[in-house]
């Protein structure tokens, strides 16, 4: 049984009737561009098919009400009156960006619904996105508001940069919002442009399971961040995007070991800006 029949049924069960929507988000994978995307750079990543799930109806007050089938637990809140996460869990997602959609001005409307999901937690697939892009999606369907890939994304991003505290960059949201079915996608992660590739027919991107996992609330994440953002400070640049190699390694000599190592990988990820230009005239004729 599908993912997407799993939570239909759930639903059935938990409320005498069908859905009245079922969306979904997508994880991802990403070709080229590692930490690049808080430093204002190129990535080019593509979803895959394991996603979040959520089947749900329009409630007629303010509140969320949500079972989560793989932490077999159901939670509730009111929209205005979102609790504060005092240690990260489930439902903190689904608050964080009912949080930020309202502080950009979008009126919410209420919903109930099962939630589900196959992409691996703390693999590095971008389980986290892939629920708050499915959570947008479900305001989305039952409040009055257009969908914006772009806007979306961003929303999603602050939710997890400032209800959940994880300071990641905006590629892991734009591509589950924007992806296309067989096609990666460029990201220019300062003007959210974004250039669909297509695949090569027969592509088949693996995935291999380590078995390590992470959390990036727990992990050097944001300390890896704020270090890039520390060498650009010292360059007088808005990001590490916007030096160019052979200048940073006139002076990378003054940088901290650290800080340099950082900055020396990001940096050195910027051919990718040659390479995007390159390789948009040929997709935009594919």
């Amino acid at each position: 049984m599908s993912l997407a029949d799993t939570v239909k049924d759930r639903f059935s069960a938990e409320f005498g009737q069908p859905p009245a929507y079922i969306v979904r988000a997508p994880g991802r994978v990403n070709l080229i561009g590692e930490h690049t995307d808080y430093n204002d750079g190129f990535v080019f990543p593509m979803a895959i098919d394991r996603a979040a799930w959520i089947a749900l109806r329009p409630r007629a007050d303010n509140r969320v009400a949500a079972i989560s089938i793989d932490m077999d637990d159901r939670r509730d809140f009111a929209l205005d009156d979102l609790p504060r996460p005092a240690a990260v869990d489930w439902i903190d997602y689904l608050i964080g960006v009912a949080w930020s959609l309202g502080e950009r001005g979008y009126t919410l409307g209420g919903w109930e619904g099962v939630v589900g999901g196959d992409v691996p937690i703390g693999s590095g697939l971008s389980s986290s996105a892939a629920l708050e892009l499915a959570t947008a999606r479900a305001f989305y369907c039952v409040s009055d508001f257009e969908w914006d890939a772009a806007a979306m994304a961003l929303a999603c991003q602050a939710a997890e940069n400032q209800w959940l505290g994880v300071n990641c960059g905006i590629m892991d949201q734009m591509i589950s919002a924007a992806g296309v079915e067989e096609r990666a996608l460029l990201i220019d992660c300062r003007s959210l442009e974004t250039t669909t590739a297509p695949l090569p027919a027969g592509t088949a991107v693996v995935i291999l399971d380590t078995g390590t996992r992470r959390g990036l609330v727990d992990s050097a994440y944001n300390q890896r961040r704020a270090q890039c953002e520390a060498a650009a400070r010292h360059f007088g640049i808005a990001a590490l995007r916007d030096i160019d190699l052979p200048t940073f390694l006139e002076r990378e000599h003054e940088l901290d070991p650290l800080i340099r190592k950082r900055a020396s990988h990001v940096v050195s990820e910027a051919p990718a800006k040659r390479w995007n230009a390159a390789m948009r005239t040929s997709w935009a004729n594919s």
